[in-house]
């Protein structure tokens, strides 16, 4: 067991043997770490939490109680290979959020960026990459193999379908069913959970310039209503631009995915 001489932690936390505990850590009454844990600087984990498997916490983490890290994924394919979770710095965990580390079958991570916020009651499964600044409100679940690309927000009791991709700066209303990919930048709506248009509030919240942000709306238009198959439609698009947003929207869509896109209307 390593713990650094900084790090404060309650008498009833049950920390195991071979855990790795930063300086500045705290950890609250009854809270669990396993023996492959390693918590890094400034990392808070409150009581009750309980943090196992092969897991990483980056630097100034807060983890809420009864949040479980870690744990075995909810897949009857794993049999107990050695696969890993690693979270980054600066996020929020909120209470009863539980987060599974990797499969064999997909990559044996789960990778969670920077300053990322998961309200109570999260699912992250296994075998997913969330980004940085990524918001999950309460009671999101996120199946198996995900991708939630930066600045994405989804709404509360939203379900995301396993092999799901989510763009950057894409925003998902509560309620929703996503089922298919969602390209970067888009506006999803429930309950028909349909492309509506795009996130305009968040590019200007982001500080995105107006030029930007109109040559996306003249890409999105073109996806929504030009000719040919919605593929054609993006290669062509990324054959005439050299913007930066809309190249980002094309290399989405042209790449590799296992799920249908929600169509932009």
């Amino acid at each position: 067991m390593a713990i650094h001489e900084t790090a404060r932690i309650h008498p009833r936390a049950v920390i195991d043997e071979g855990a790795e505990i930063g300086p500045g850590v705290a950890i609250g009454p009854f809270a669990v770490i396993g023996p492959n844990v390693v918590l890094g600087e400034g990392v808070e984990i409150k009581s009750h939490v309980v943090v196992t498997g092969n897991t990483e916490i980056g630097p100034g983490t807060v983890v809420f109680p009864f949040a479980v890290l870690g744990e075995i994924p909810q897949d009857l394919k794993y049999h107990g290979e050695d696969t890993r979770l690693v979270i980054g710095a600066r996020n929020r965990i909120r209470e009863h959020v539980t987060i599974n580390p990797g499969t064999e079958g997909g990559g044996g991570i789960t990778l969670i960026g920077n300053d990322c916020l998961f309200m109570a009651g999260v699912h992250v499964a296994h075998d997913c990459r969330v980004g940085n600044r990524v918001i999950l409100v309460n009671n999101v679940g996120v199946a198996g193999h995900c991708q939630i690309d930066d600045d994405v927000i989804v709404g509360g009791i939203s379900g995301v379908h396993q092999w799901v991709r989510i763009g950057r700066g894409a925003i998902i209303s509560g309620l929703a069913k996503v089922e298919k990919d969602v390209m970067p930048f888009a506006m999803v709506q429930a309950p028909s959970s349909h492309v509506i248009g795009l996130n305009l509030i968040g590019l200007k919240r982001r500080g995105v310039d107006k030029g930007d942000i109109q040559q996306l709306r003249a890409a999105y238009r073109e996806l929504a209503s030009g000719d040919g198959t919605f593929q054609q439609r993006a290669q062509r698009l990324g054959a005439g631009t050299e913007n930066a947003y809309v190249r980002a929207v094309v290399e989405f869509i042209t790449g590799d995915t296992d799920r249908n896109f929600m169509m932009p209307e």
